[in-house]
Parts: C-alpha cells; structure tokens; sequence
C-alpha cells in the first residue's frame, strides 16, 4: 500500500482520513477488478475515454424519468430515462471538446493525455449518486470508498446540471476534498464552503439571479407577482431569495406555488389554477425545462392566456419547451440566461459527430435517432421502440444540414460554461505539474505528483486558477467557488413556421465597476401583447400625481386605494405614500401636484369694487364740499342761519372728513392704515353725530327758552354746542388713543379665511376697542335720534328736528344692517361692506339734513325768507 501521499495531507485529519481510506483501497488489476470489489447493484455504464489522468463528466442528456410502480415483492427495475435532450448532449459535448482541444495543446499539460468518465444522470439525484460511484470506483457496479481502477483515479468532476443532484455529489466528494465544478448548479447553499468545501462552478450562484430577476422585475414596474418553484433545492431557495428581494423593494408576491416534480403524481392542475385566477400578469418560473413542461401542457388544456412568462437561467433557452406546441403560449418570454460565447471550432466538433467512428457511444446513437428521426438496426432506442415506418439510421447523414436550434449560438450557455469548467481542471493540473520541489505548497514545500496525487492537493490548485480562456474572458473563482455573475437577459419571439428564437435584449453584471449591473434594451423586447408598450402587472393601478396610497385592509401593501391629498397638501409623485403641506405662502392647484404662489387679495383701487367705491367717496365728498360753499355764500340768508350756521358749517366739514376716511380702507392695508383708518373713522363720525346732537338739543332748548320765566335762556350761546361736541368727540378720542396704546391695529396676513389666498388686511388688534368705538357711535346716534323725534313737532320757526330724525333713523338702519353682513363677510368684501356703510350713513345724514334746505336755495329762492318761513310754520301747526 501506498501511504507517502498522506503524509503531505494539510491537516492532521484529512490524514488519518487518507490513511484508513488507502488501508482499505484493493489494488485491483486495471483490467479487471477483483470479486471483493463486487456489491450487490445495477451493473453501470456510461461514455469513458482513457487516459493518465481521468476527468468525471456528469450530464443530465435525459431530461425525465420514467416511473413504474414498485410492488415491495421483487427488486425495483433500474430507473429508465426518457426525452433526449439536444441541448443538454450539446454540454456534454463541450466537455469532450475541451478534453480533446486540451490534449491537442502542447502548452497545456504536454506528454499528459486527459481521459474522461461521463454519466447521465437524467436529473434524478439516485442516477447522479450512483454515476459519481461509478466514477470514482471504476468497475460496472459502484463499490462506495473503494477504487478498483488502478492509476486511472478521476482527478476532478464537472457536474452536474440541477443543484439537488450536485448537493448530493457534494455531500460525497468533499470529505475527500475532490474538486466537483458544475456547469449549471445555481443554488446558494453550494456556496456554503462548510458543507461544501470543494465545491465550484463556472455559473453564478442563484443569489445573484435572483437579485438580477428582482432588479428587471421592478425595471418594467411589476409590483404583483406570482412565484413558481420546483421542489428542490434550487427552485425553493431560488424563489426563497428572489421573494426577499422583491419584499425589500416594495413589490408584492400575489402568490407563491411548489412545482411537484419529486414523484409520479404532480399538481399542475392545482398550479394553473392559481395562475389562471390571479390577477397577476407577471409569473416567474424557477424550474428546469421537464417540470415546465408539466405546467405548460395544463395551461394549453385550461387555455391560459395574457400572461408574461418570467424564466429562470434553467429553461430561458430551453430547446424542449420553445416548440411550435407552446410558442403562442410563451412568445414574449423574458428571463436570465447562462452568459455564453461562441467557442471557436465547437460547430465544426459538432458537425463531425458521427457513430460511424464511435460505435460504442450509445449516447451518440441516442442522439442521432432524436436528431434524425431514424433508427438503428437491432439497436433498441433508450426512449423506446420508434415505428415501425420510421426510417433506418445509416451514419451518412449530415449534422450540418440538419437547421435546428441546436445550433443557435444563442444556446450556448451551457455549453460554454462546461468548456470553461473543463478547463479550469486542466490547468489546475498544469499548475500542479509545474511545482517546483522545494518551493510547493504542501508540507516542507513538498509537490504533487501528476501521475499519483491526492484530490485535496489538486483542490489547492483549483481554488487558485485563474486563466484567460479563448474567446478572451477572464476564469477565476471567489473563496466560495463562484465565478463574477455575468447573465444575458432574452427575451423569446416568434419565427416563421411558428418556432421560437431566443433574442438577447440586455444583460446583468455584477462585477460592473460603476454598479450599472443591469442592462435591457427595451426597444427590442417583443411582447405576448404585440404592442411595445410594457404590459402593466400590479395589484391596484398606480396613484396619479395629487393623491396618496392607503392600504386596504388584511392586503399587501401592493393593493391599495388611491385617495386625494388633503385640502392644502400635494404629492407629486406617483404613488406617493404621503402628501406634504405647501409652504405658508403657496397653494396646491388644481391637480394637487405643485404648488403654487397663493393670490394676494386686498381692496384694490384697481378693481372695479375698489374702483366704484373711490369715485363714490370722491363724488360725495365733492357734493358735501359744494354745499359747505353754497351754504357759505348764503350765509345770510334765513334758511342759512337758521339753527345755527357755525353748525352747519362744522357738520359738513366733519361729513366730508367722514367720506375721505373711507379712502384709507382702499388700497394695501399698510401698518400706518392700519393705525389710522379706525380712528379717523371712529372720531369723524363722532365729531358729525355730535355736531347732529348738539343742533337737536338746541332746538329744544331754544323751544324752552321762550317760554316765560325759563331758566334755560343762559344756555341759548353758542358756547353750549361747541362744549357739547367737544365733550362728545374727546371720549370717542380717547377711546381711540386707549385702542391704539393698548392693542393698536396692525397689517396682517389673513391665512385661515380662505386657505387657498393670501388676505392682506387689518388686524384690529382688540375687537373690543373695535367694537366700542362703533357702539359708542350707536349710543350717539340713538340719542340725537331719540332727542329728534321728541322735538319733531315743537313749534319753532326753524325747526330741523324731522330732518334730522329721519337722517339718524337712516344712519342707524345702516349701521344695524352693517353688523351682520360684517360678521358673515371676510377679506376684502368686508372691507368693502364698511366701506359701503360709512358712505351710506353719511350720505344719509347729507341728503336728509341739507339737500331740503339746498332744494330752497336754488330751486325756490323765493321761499328763502323769514315771512315764508314763518308762514309754514304756522300752516305747520
């Protein structure tokens, strides 16, 4: 026995696990084995090539399983594979034409001959266990930990397609860290260097597929979306990661179903249910072609259509299912797919296959039955008995005239990444060749012999390889085994005859330095639709600019119901989640989607409103200026000096003061209006119902004082009114000097009337000084009013009291109408109401108390005498 090779064993256990490994080793004849080698099993056979170092091959050619029922009284019968499949003999074929491009190369392992062991595992992790025992044992039966070829030990394997299959081979070869490089196993768990420590592959790892197939699905904007797993490793932790992924950026999974795959019975019924009722458009498929197929047979039987198909790297260029029997169904299909280039002289290796020159390939034999739609003579088809009318196979036929999509170079992913796989162990063998002893990597630097090493000490190598193939792309593995994720995104469209061609639209790319990782040229995606426009695949339609979402209850937070922002508040985003309030100065528009500068609003003299009112103020203070001259000119005419003229006098020019405050209420409310507009009013108008006041009592008084013995005669002076309007006018003062020391009036923005506008007004600082200077002005009117009416009948020769009861009962009406209509209005039509109220009120008391007395003037001068006066009077009474 030969222990020299444990000894340069890393660590002290792979040591002893070397030592009891070649303890119980036979040396066996290369030729044939000797009978402890033989257990009891199925005898084993696949396509071997010798040569001094052997490379295992794992191919799932067959792509499905034929089940039989297993009575429990006889021994089952050997699992039988069914449904060749073209693409997948296409890997296998880029591993031979690797082994055999390598042997060809003196610069690669020169005076080395590469051989090789490759099993069809028909993707059955039983058939997958059994062909790694194969393997590595040598004979036809299996025989676990021992090896029965001698000096033709593999040295490494590429295998196998599905990730369930190349976990179980894992589990086998990494306590002997023997490298196992897959092809096509995408799943994460492979990258678990604990359970997997020799474990590598030359395809991403599904954690960036699924990732990548999140990015592409929030890139066309699908929020609502079904999931489809098989029931394997890969299709439930692959479905696994991409539903965090899609959770992470806000999308919803609106259902999320396992593809039955394991044993006879399946539930495609069940599964197209769910995708036949949902309301999703988007479904995600990660499965390998044959469970597809299951699904896609029901969904031609219930007649599904409308959806877009989402695939995974595993059947996005599936040759089984892009028939003309689904190519309605799938024609729109976009997914990932394995990042391929065209290997130089691979077509022409391809096309020179032929079972003329192999007679012992049964592969090979298979495969030109499928491709030719023949038969061999006394050769029974692996798939079963062909027709009896099907045409004999002859090997003169041509592989190159045969135009199927076997050799779309658009298919070559696969194949691409077993040729690279390939490779990577040749040149992890080369490295292992060309150590120089002394300067090794193992114990005292010792080397390996390349004739008769150990599979950890090849490990070392492979985990270091790196090496730039041939069509100029860069090969090396992280510390997990991956390779950088490099995908190609197809999409599937239609060809004549109804067949499907796989068009790559974009591409995904994690090692980009600019973090860019996804790529799609939308432009060149056919859809299922016939339209370019992207197909809408959401829970609830997306909320325009101006409303917000709000979930509905017990639902994903994909479905939802759009509800208008609220008064003062925009979103103008779509889909927005919440709405926000617009600065102090702007309002929403109408759609709610910007905001925009609120409309300043104040009493303008531009404005009609503001307009009229300035011409009736100026109109009205002119008409009370004009009587103040006519009445000076007829100062000494008895109508004039009745009553009082310095009264007169004094009362139109406090009527016109009245008039021209209202000026002070139009225009912008600045703070210096805002001081004096109140106050001018409250004390002009308190000088005019003063003056109003005074005149009435003096009428009354002057009744009085003829009376005899009267002791009111030395209170008929002039004195008495200007006390009494002096009196009168210095409260109202105060009252306003108290308002403006206290809480004075100031200009302010009104915000809260009318939100949408910005009113400019005046802020009365104290309602109550506001209101009582106003009802200061009620008393006096109310009083005069009350004084008028008493002495409307008192027989004096010039007796204005009617006048002036009727001017106070227009004045108050005015006022008591004002209240209200005040209080119910805001802005600038308040101020336009009081505005509207002071020159009513003083016009009132104009035309009540003067425009008679004017009327006598000018109209009937001849009545402007003392004896005409006299005379009605007396008539009067």
């Amino acid at each position: 026995m030969n222990f020299k090779n444990c000894f340069k064993m890393p660590s002290y256990q792979n040591m002893v696990l070397c030592l009891i490994v070649s303890y119980l080793r036979p040396h066996c004849d290369s030729q044939r084995t000797r009978p402890e080698c033989h257990l009891q099993g199925y005898e084993l056979s696949g396509l071997a090539r010798d040569g001094d170092v052997l490379i295992g091959g794992m191919f799932n050619v067959h792509t499905d399983i034929l089940y039989q029922e297993i009575p429990f009284t006889s021994r089952p019968a050997p699992l039988t594979c069914t449904r060749f499949g073209l693409l997948n003999y296409q890997w296998l074929q880029a591993m031979v034409f690797a082994i055999e491009e390598i042997n060809a190369n003196p610069d690669i392992l020169p005076n080395i001959t590469l051989g090789f062991r490759i099993y069809d595992s028909c993707l059955m992790r039983q058939r997958a266990l059994e062909g790694t025992f194969w393997m590595l044992t040598g004979p036809g039966r299996p025989v676990p930990n021992y090896r029965c070829l001698e000096n033709q030990a593999v040295a490494a394997i590429v295998g196998d397609a599905g990730s369930s299959c190349s976990i179980d081979m894992a589990r086998i070869l990494g306590p002997y860290q023997l490298p196992q490089i897959s092809y096509f196993s995408s799943s994460p768990l492979l990258s678990d260097r604990n359970q997997f420590p020799s474990f590598f592959r030359t395809v991403p790892s599904d954690d960036y597929q699924s990732r990548g197939l999140a990015q592409m699905l929030i890139h066309f904007g699908w929020s609502w979306v079904g999931l489809l797993a098989e029931d394997n490793d890969y299709g439930q932790h692959g479905v696994q990661i991409l539903h965090e992924e899609l959770t992470k950026a806000g999308a919803c999974v609106a259902f999320s179903e396992s593809i039955i795959t394991s044993r006879a019975y399946n539930n495609a019924y069940h599964v197209v249910q769910t995708i036949k009722h949902s309301t999703a458009i988007a479904i995600v498929f990660f499965c390998n072609d044959p469970a597809m197929t299951v699904i896609l047979d029901e969904i031609v039987r219930q007649n599904v259509t409308g959806k877009i198909w989402i695939a995974s790297e595993s059947w996005s260029t599936s040759l089984l299912i892009s028939t003309e029997k689904y190519s309605e169904i799938l024609k729109g299909t976009i997914g990932f797919a394995i990042h391929r280039r065209e290997m130089p002289g691979f077509k022409e290796h391809l096309n020179n296959l032929n079972p003329t020159r192999s007679p012992d390939d049964t592969i090979l034999r298979t495969f030109w039955e499928k491709a030719f739609e023949c038969k061999w003579l006394s050769v029974e088809s692996v798939q079963g008995s062909l027709e009896n009318e099907t045409p004999q196979c002859t090997g003169k036929e041509n592989l190159d005239s045969r135009k199927t999509s076997y050799y779309d170079p658009n298919n070559l992913g696969g194949a691409y990444s077993a040729y690279n796989a390939a490779y990577a162990i040749a040149l992890a063998l080369q490295d292992l060749m060309y150590c120089s002893i002394g300067l090794g990597p193992f114990y005292l630097g010792s080397c390996a012999d390349i004739m008769d090493f150990q599979p950890w000490q090849l490990h070392h190598y492979v985990k270091k390889v790196h090496f730039q193939n041939n069509v100029g792309e860069q090969i090396f593995f992280d510390k997990s085994g991956n390779i950088p994720a490099q995908y190609d995104i197809v999409n599937w469209q239609c060809c004549l005859m109804g067949s499907l061609k796989y068009v790559k639209v974009g591409s995904y790319d994690s090692s980009d330095p600019h973090e860019k990782h996804l790529f799609i040229n939308s432009s060149a995606i056919q859809w299922t639709t016939g339209v370019p426009k992207v197909p809408v695949s959401v829970c609830s339609p997306s909320c325009p600019t101006g409303f917000r979402k709000v979930a509905r209850e017990g639902q994903p937070v994909c479905c939802f119901q759009c509800v208008r922002c609220p008064q003062g508040e925009i979103s103008n985003l779509t889909d927005s989640v919440e709405c926000f309030k617009c600065p102090w100065d702007s309002w929403p528009n109408v759609g709610q989607n910007h905001c925009a500068r609120k409309k300043v609003e104040f009493l303008t003299y531009e404005e009609p409103l503001g307009a009229s009112l300035t011409i009736l103020c100026i109109f009205f203070s002119c008409s009370s200026v004009t009587i103040l001259g006519l009445f000076l000119h007829s100062r000494n005419t008895p109508i004039v000096k009745a009553n009082n003229r310095s009264l007169s006098y004094l009362l139109l020019l406090s009527l016109t003061l009245c008039f021209l405050s209202s000026l002070a209420f139009i225009g912008y409310p600045t703070p210096e209006k805002c001081l004096i507009r109140q106050v001018a009013f409250g004390i002009t108008f308190a000088l005019s119902v003063s003056c109003i006041l005074a005149k009435t009592i003096m009428v009354v008084i002057v009744f009085s004082a003829t009376k005899p013995n009267s002791d009111l005669r030395k209170w008929m002076g002039p004195q008495l009114s200007y006390i009494l309007i002096s009196a009168c006018t210095f409260v109202q003062a105060l009252l306003c000097i108290v308002w403006l020391f206290i809480h004075p009036p100031f200009s302010d923005y009104n915000l809260r009337t009318e939100p949408a506008k910005i009113i400019v007004e005046c802020n009365e600082g104290s309602p109550i000084a506001f209101w009582g200077i106003l009802g200061y002005l009620g008393l006096l009117a109310t009083i005069c009013f009350l004084v008028a009416f008493l002495a409307r009948k008192l027989p004096d020769c010039f007796n204005e009291a009617q006048f002036i009861t009727f001017s106070m009962l227009a004045f108050l009406s005015v006022w008591l109408s004002f209240i209200p209509a005040y209080l119910s209005t805001h802005g600038k039509y308040m101020v336009a109401m009081e505005v509207f109220a002071i020159l009513s009120s003083t016009f009132a008391l104009v035309s009540c108390i003067f425009f008679p007395k004017c009327y006598i003037i000018l109209l009937t001068p001849e009545n402007n005498s003392k004896a005409f006066l006299m005379g009605r009077n007396q008539n009067i009474d």
